[in-house]
């Protein structure tokens, strides 16, 4: 295997797929975080527990990656990705197993979909203008 330089996209293509893709991982973050605070709280509140520990045991998980939605940090956002998977499984469930839920599983999972396949490109994209030879002659 060589060691050649990667080509990579120039930096006109990546600008924009980044600034589109990290809003939209943005507001899908933070509508997860209002979805699942409305879940456990307002709409459909657990009755043999706390409602707030079931709320705290979903919502610190996620509440741990604020900074780096801050930041933009590419590789935080890859690391939310994987926990991701388990807020789907969770949604996919809800989504097919209890009538009453059915509406709030298929909105968590459409959600987590588009939150899922734009933090992941971010990451990549980000990745990518970090790493691009053109952008140390532009600044």
């Amino acid at each position: 295997m060589s060691l050649q330089a990667k080509i990579l996209p120039p930096l006109s293509v990546l600008e924009p797929k980044i600034k589109t893709s990290r809003y939209l991982a943005v507001i899908c973050y933070f509508l997860l975080l209002i979805s699942l605070t409305l879940w456990y709280l307002v709409l459909y509140p657990i009755d043999t527990a706390h409602p707030w520990v079931i709320w705290l045991l979903h919502f610190l998980p996620l509440a741990a990656f604020i900074k780096v939605i801050q930041t933009g940090n590419p590789r935080g956002h890859a690391w939310l990705c994987f926990l991701l998977i388990m807020y789907f499984n969770e949604a996919v469930l809800a989504a097919t197993t209890v009538l009453e839920t059915r509406w709030l599983g298929i909105f968590n999972s459409f959600v987590i979909v588009i939150l899922f396949i734009s933090a992941m490109m971010y990451a990549r994209w980000a990745g990518q203008y970090k790493r691009h030879p053109d952008r140390a002659k532009n600044t």
